[in-house]
């Protein structure tokens, strides 16, 4: 079980960088995901960021565009959130809707 510090800590880390990616960072290619999830370390010091991409086909140009962009939003991170030290933030692309349709998709052959 998460404690709920580090699930509160989680939350307004998806709304903030969901909102520095949206309005703050100058790339157009990175208005156009969604995160769908942030799990920190217990220590604060690391944070994974999964997304998901509107455009699959943008996905690679993105996660480059994503590393290039980390150091700028977590900047912008440090007058959103109170913390006392912002992790460092690593962007993961979230495979997981694509691995259920796969299973949904064995599962019905099965059927």
């Amino acid at each position: 079980m998460m404690p709920i510090k580090l699930e509160r800590i989680n939350h307004n880390l998806i709304r903030e960088i969901s909102n520095i990616l949206a309005t703050e960072v100058k790339n157009p290619e990175l208005r156009f995901l969604t995160v769908t999830d942030v799990k920190t370390t217990r220590d604060f010091s690391f944070a994974k960021v999964y997304i998901r991409v509107w455009d699959i086909s943008k996905k690679d140009i993105v996660m480059k565009s994503l590393k290039n962009a980390s150091g700028f939003v977590r900047k912008q991170l440090y007058d959103r959130v109170e913390m006392r030290h912002v992790p460092q933030i690593e962007f993961v692309y979230d495979d997981s809707i694509d691995y259920g349709k796969k299973i949904e998709s064995i599962i019905e052959n099965l059927n």
